[in-house]
């Protein structure tokens, strides 16, 4: 009734009586503000400032309201209701939350407290969500999120009222990895400095996980020698870490594990010494220059000479198969000479010992 008699009166009024008549009403309005800013008292925030929050809800409804649109005690509950929501959503969390969430959590909040009355317990996220119709993600995101509206401070005693330690004197540890920045990046930058290969092989062993077996497979080398490479390569790394200037990387590579054939003649017999390791990076090579010497033995005797060669793979033995096959063709004697303990293990468990005159 006296919302409907300022409107009137309002209409005909001039500006200054306008003013005079807005006070008023505004003055004869604050009890219900009051009233409807006690309903969300409890949530955190001050009385007062709910208060104050509720009668500028009240000052826009009076400029508002319009009489032909219905009862202003309507209006004015659901424009101060929604001043007061809005003050909890932007202005009391103490953490930026998306609006999403702020009303999620509102929402949760809400049922959570409802099903507590109901089940006499605790509901669990799963129920919740069953009776909001949502996935349980969203109201585990939502209940997490309900942690920034008031944040511990970390100015807050730790240990009691009159501690002098604060929170934020027990969080934080020493970073360990901290120490091991400019280590990864000088490593970084060596690893650079070497083959594509090689670099390959590290990424894959100690980034990837990978066996040497399988990095062998990969690259179609053998394991040892991916195990040469790799061992290679982090001894150049170790000694450029430990050095201001870096080594060049084939400063320190000596062809120690290459392979050298060389041939020799004496009368009818053509010696082939073998220096390295045959596996299957190095097989082709040997198998080329076994091949050319049962070719210049003319009818005579080849001699391969094992005593220089430490490894002896599944390509070498193929290549000695070859060799043979190759000078039986000829009708050239082929024989071996010199095989270390290792090597000779292995031609006697391939046949090679029987096949051939090991001598």
């Amino acid at each position: 009734m006296a919302a409907t008699e300022y409107a009137v009166q309002f209409r005909d009024a001039d500006p200054a009586e306008r003013a005079a008549l807005r006070d008023e009403f505004a003055a004869f309005c604050l009890p219900f503000a009051t009233r409807m800013a006690r309903r969300y008292r409890g949530r955190g925030e001050a009385i007062e400032d709910l208060v104050q929050v509720a009668r500028l809800g009240l000052i826009k409804a009076i400029d508002r309201y319009d009489p032909e649109r219905g009862s202003f005690t309507a209006y004015g509950v659901i424009t101060i209701s929604g001043e007061l929501k809005r003050h909890f959503r932007d202005r009391t969390w103490g953490v930026h939350v998306p609006r999403r969430l702020q009303d999620l959590c509102l929402e949760v909040g809400l049922t959570s407290r409802v099903m507590t009355a109901e089940l006499s317990r605790t509901p669990t996220p799963e129920e919740i969500a069953e009776r909001l119709r949502i996935p349980v993600s969203e109201v585990s995101e939502a209940i997490a999120s309900a942690g920034g509206y008031t944040p511990a401070s970390l100015n807050a005693p730790a240990l009691g009222a009159d501690s002098p330690v604060e929170l934020g004197d027990l969080l934080g540890v020493t970073d360990a990895q901290l120490e091991a920045v400019d280590d990864k990046l000088t490593v970084a930058g060596l690893l650079l400095r070497i083959p594509a290969r090689e670099r390959q092989m590290l990424a894959m062993r100690f980034y990837g996980n990978h066996t040497q077996a399988e990095i062998a497979a990969e690259l179609g080398i053998s394991q040892m020698h991916v195990s040469r490479l790799l061992s290679r390569a982090l001894t150049w790394l170790r000694q450029a870490m430990l050095s201001d200037t870096p080594p060049r990387w084939e400063g320190i590579l000596d062809d120690t594990y290459g392979l050298h054939v060389s041939t020799a003649r004496a009368g009818d017999r053509l010696t082939v010494h073998v220096r390295g390791e045959v596996d299957r990076d190095t097989a082709d090579r040997l198998r080329l220059s076994l091949r050319q010497a049962v070719s210049a033995a003319d009818a005579g005797r080849v001699v391969i000479d094992l005593s220089a060669v430490p490894l002896l793979d599944a390509a070498g033995v193929a290549v000695l198969f070859d060799a043979a096959s190759a000078a039986s063709v000829a009708g050239v004697g082929l024989s071996l000479a010199g095989a270390q303990p290792q090597v000779a293990h292995i031609l006697a468990v391939t046949g090679l010992r029987d096949l051939l005159a090991t001598g």
